[in-house]
C-alpha cells in the first residue's frame, strides 16, 4: 500500500533541503566552486557561475536516506545489499563529480571510478537483465552506467536542460515504481521522490537566468542515480512483468530521449569530423538551437516539452505492458527517431557563426 503522505513528506522534504543548501552556497561562493573561468571554448555561459548544485542534489539522496530510517526504525535499509550498493557507488560518483569540479581530473580517472561505480551495482545485484546471461548482463550493466554518467554530463551544457532531462525520466521510473515495485520495499519510492524534490528545488536556481551550475558532482551523482532506478524499473521492467526484453528497451530508450538524442548526435557528427566524442564543445543539439535562432530559455522550453512528451509516452509503454499489448510498443520508436531525426538535421543546417 503506497502512503501517500510519506511521499508528500518525502518530496517536500527534498524541496527544501535543495532550496535551502542552494541557497547558502550562493551566499559564499563567490570562489568557491567556480571553476573554468577563463573558458569559452566548452562552457556555454560566457559569465562565472558556482558549479555546486550537485550538493543540493546529493544532501536530498542522504535526507531521504535518514529520514526513512528514523520513520520505519524497523527497517534497515541498509541490510538491503542493492541499496548498499545504491548508496556507496552514488558516493563514489558524488566524491569523484567534487573533485573534478575542484582540480579538474584526469579523464582516464573519471573512467575508472565510472567502472568501479558500475561494478559496485553489479555486485550488489543491480543488473540489466537483457540478455538473460550473467556476464553479458553485468557487462552491459557496467556500460550503461558510463554511458549514463557521460550522456548527461555532456548534456549539461546550457540552463536546466539535464535536470530537466532527468526529471522527466526519474517521473517514468517512479510511475513504474508505483505500478510494478515491491510493496515491501517503499524505501526505493521515497528515495526517489525525494531527489525529485530536490531536483524541483535545484531548477529554481538553474533555469535561464541560472544563478549556479550542477557542476560533475551533480552530474556523476544524478548520472548514476539515473542508472539505477532506469535499471530497476525500466530496463528490468520485462523480467518483473515476464514479458520481452525489447520492450524494456524501448521503455528507456523512450524515457530518455532527450539525452540520448543528444548524445548521439554529438558522438556522429564528432566521428564524421574526425574529432573524438569526449572532448567538450559547443556543438550539442541545444547549441545548434540557438544557432537555428532560439533564444537559451526557448532551448530550455523546447527540451522541456521532448522531456514530457517522453514521460508521457513511457507511462503508456508502461501501461501497454501491463496489458500485453507488446506489439504496440514498437511504433513509440517513431518517437526517438523523430525527435533524433530533427535535432540531427537541424545540427547540419544551422553551424555556429563564430
Amino acid at each position: 500500500m503506497i502512503d501517500y503522505i510519506n511521499i508528500l513528506i518525502f518530496i517536500c522534504g527534498g524541496i527544501i533541503i535543495s532550496l535551502i543548501s542552494n541557497k547558502l552556497l550562493l551566499r559564499f561562493s563567490q570562489s568557491l566552486g567556480i571553476r573554468n573561468k577563463n573558458d569559452v571554448t566548452v562552457r556555454w555561459s560566457n559569465q562565472s557561475k558556482p558549479s555546486l548544485g550537485g550538493i543540493g542534489l546529493f544532501l536530498g539522496f542522504l535526507f531521504a536516506t535518514f529520514l526513512y530510517l528514523m520513520l520505519e526504525p524497523d527497517i534497515n535499509i541498509f541490510g538491503n545489499i542493492e541499496f548498499i550498493g545504491l548508496f556507496f557507488s552514488a558516493s563514489l560518483a558524488f566524491s569523484m563529480g567534487l573533485a573534478d569540479d575542484a582540480y579538474d581530473t584526469k579523464p582516464i580517472f573519471k573512467l575508472f571510478i565510472q567502472i568501479s561505480c558500475g561494478l559496485f551495482l553489479v555486485l550488489s545485484g543491480t543488473t540489466i537483465d537483457l540478455f538473460h546471461n550473467a556476464m553479458a548482463d553485468s557487462f552491459t550493466t557496467i556500460v550503461w552506467v558510463i554511458i549514463l554518467m557521460n550522456s548527461l554530463n555532456m548534456l549539461d551544457n546550457m540552463d536546466g536542460i539535464t535536470a530537466t532531462t532527468v526529471l522527466f525520466a526519474l517521473l517514468a521510473c517512479l510511475v513504474s515504481a508505483m505500478l510494478v515495485g515491491d510493496s515491501s520495499q517503499m524505501y526505493w519510492l521515497y528515495i526517489l521522490v525525494a531527489v525529485i524534490g530536490s531536483i524541483l528545488g535545484f531548477l529554481r536556481y538553474n533555469i535561464n537566468p541560472s544563478k549556479m551550475f550542477m557542476g560533475d558532482a551533480g552530474s556523476q551523482f544524478i548520472g548514476l542515480f539515473v542508472a539505477f532506478f532506469t535499471i530497476k524499473f525500466l530496463w528490468n521492467l520485462g523480467s518483473i512483468t515476464q514479458t520481452h526484453s525489447w520492450v524494456s528497451l524501448i521503455l528507456t530508450l523512450t524515457a530518455l530521449t532527450p539525452a540520448a538524442a543528444d548524445t548521439l548526435t554529438v558522438v556522429i557528427n564528432r566521428l564524421k569530423a574526425g574529432k573524438s566524442p569526449m572532448v567538450g564543445g559547443k556543438d550539442h543539439t541545444t547549441h545548434h538551437l540557438v544557432y537555428a535562432g532560439f533564444k537559451d530559455r526557448q532551448v530550455w522550453m523546447i527540451f522541456s516539452i521532448i522531456g514530457f512528451g517522453s514521460f508521457l509516452l513511457s507511462v503508456g509503454i508502461i501501461y501497454l505492458v501491463l496489458m500485453s499489448f507488446l506489439e504496440a510498443t514498437l511504433l513509440f520508436l517513431l518517437y526517438f527517431l523523430i525527435v533524433f531525426g530533427v535535432l540531427y538535421r537541424n545540427t547540419l543546417k544551422y553551424k555556429s557563426s563564430s
